[in-house]
């Protein structure tokens, strides 16, 4: 019943928070921080009893597990699983959901427990995400985190909050129902060559199905999770979204949301359609070098602060494309260690942009200048974090990166070497972001408060993480390893065979 839980109570506790703005501003706030704390104190205790992880389906027991008989007609179950991988996606949601409730105490200032309501259902989404395995339920919290974000963005953004919010909406759920419809295609496939409908992840796992029908089942689920990890070129909602969005907003999009569709690519497109997915395998990673470089260089020309770091998400998840397709072993040790690192090293500097945006009333670079000496704590933490973004050595960008281009050169060294230069590239757009913001004249005369207690406490959480995963990637290798060796063999199996 924790895997129960896990959800439940973020879902109650959005409940509690809208309605306990009655009692006084705070009260959402503190019901919402109790919730994640709970929810993450449940999580630990999965972490501690099961530290080595376990594999998927087909290769081992699950850490937890409960499955109870739903819509039996159709085969549908509520199903959830949690294996290593799934348990540090979790802890990741939970850290930054406490984080982001955090980050938004003082920038939020109206309607405060609708705010929080929706904050607490998209991280239910979230979870709910990351434990489905009856693929209708996992449909139905991929759509689940669309609405709560869209009022994130649309009630509590900027200046542009609503053409960024329906444009976010369009894309996103365009893409799931693009998903939907492959997720019927594929039950009509099993059925037809089973006699049974079944939603259930294990019993279409090996489905036979001609070479032809199973490359466009598998396009379906790619143009849904690319759209969400972003990859080029359907990442154009990304910028405007996170511009827009509120800083917890923005945490939750690219510490989180973007990692969902890392995972379904993980657990659900590699391990459903294997030949697919070898077939598809360079054009992925062509993708996935292209949005390295056009991301870093976009972010290069960024003038807006925000849109600076957006566009860093779209060159960092450009290597996690890489390393799924690349698909050997130190490849997919980096994948996951990119998506923790980027989700912490990103969200930090999306917190400290809103922190300076909270002091200073604008994003804009030529509007900044000579911070350093007014504000050095927030300086200091912002080119900390720079620095773990352009891959610097002792950070776990750079355990991430380096496992990825090593898997990448093991199967493509041309691709590989493009991919490298998007660390040269990211490399300018890094010290350019603390050049112009933190060096230089001083533009204004006012001098800004640094970061509070309360900001200095997530800062510092989010640094320990940052070099914690850079010198001791270790137990994230452990715990993941035996679900990312499930996926690996799952690609690398034998073509699959039959007829419809």
């Amino acid at each position: 019943m924790i895997l129960v839980l896990l959800i439940g109570v973020l879902a109650v506790g959005g409940l509690v928070a809208w309605a306990g703005e009655r009692r006084g501003t705070d009260w959402p706030r503190w019901i919402a921080l109790s919730a994640l704390a709970v929810d993450l104190a449940l999580a630990g205790a999965l972490a501690v009893r099961s530290p080595g992880g376990a594999a998927p389906a087909g290769g081992g027991a699950w850490l937890a597990e409960v499955r109870w008989a739903w819509i039996l007609d159709w085969g549908i179950g509520f199903h959830l699983a949690l294996d290593g991988l799934s348990l540090v996606l979790v802890l990741l949601t939970l850290f930054l959901g406490i984080l982001s409730v955090g980050a938004s105490w003082t920038e939020i200032r109206v309607r405060i427990g609708f705010f929080h309501f929706n904050l607490l259902w998209v991280l239910a989404g979230v979870l709910g995400v990351f434990l489905a395995l009856d693929l209708f339920l996992f449909y139905f919290f991929w759509e689940m985190m669309l609405v709560p974000m869209y009022f994130l963005i649309a009630i509590w953004g900027h200046e542009h909050r609503t053409y960024a919010a329906i444009k976010f909406f369009l894309f996103t759920q365009a893409s799931g129902l693009l998903m939907l419809v492959a997720i019927l295609g594929l039950v009509f496939v099993h059925h037809g060559a089973s006699g049974v409908y079944s939603f259930e992840y294990a019993d279409l796992l090996g489905t036979a199905m001609r070479p032809v029908t199973a490359l466009w089942l598998f396009l379906g689920f790619f143009v849904a999770f690319a759209v969400k990890l972003p990859a080029v070129p359907l990442h154009t909602w990304l910028p405007d979204a996170h511009t827009e969005a509120p800083t917890a907003g923005s945490v939750v999009l690219a510490g989180l949301l973007l990692k969902t569709g890392a995972y379904g690519l993980l657990r659900f497109a590699l391990p459903l359609f294997p030949s697919a997915a070898r077939d598809f395998a360079p054009v992925g990673m062509v993708v996935g070098v292209i949005g390295i470089l056009y991301g870093a260089m976009l972010a290069f020309a960024q003038d807006d602060l925000k849109r600076l770091v957006a566009y860093t998400s779209v060159s960092h998840m450009g290597f996690v494309l890489l390393g799924i397709f690349a698909g050997n072993g130190p490849a997919l040790q980096g994948v996951v260690m990119q998506m923790l690192c980027h989700g912490v090293s990103t969200g930090a500097l999306f917190i400290l942009v809103g922190a300076l945006q909270e002091r200073i009333h604008t994003r804009d670079l030529g509007r900044m200048g000579g911070l350093w000496s007014a504000v050095p704590r927030l300086g200091g933490a912002a080119m900390l974090f720079a620095l773990a973004s352009l891959g610097l050595p002792g950070l776990g960008n750079f355990v991430a990166e380096f496992l990825i281009l090593l898997g990448t050169y093991r199967v493509n060294l041309t691709l590989a070497v493009l991919a490298s230069l998007g660390l040269v590239v990211a490399t300018l757009y890094a010290l350019r972001l603390i050049q112009r913001a933190f060096h230089g004249p001083r533009l204004d005369a006012e001098r800004p408060p640094d970061l509070r207690v309360r900001e200095m406490a997530i800062v510092t959480a989010m640094i320990a993480a940052i070099v914690w995963l850079g010198l001791f990637p270790q137990p994230v290798f452990d715990t993941a390893g035996p679900a990312l060796r499930h996926a690996q063999r799952a690609a690398a199996g034998p073509p699959a065979t039959g007829e419809e």
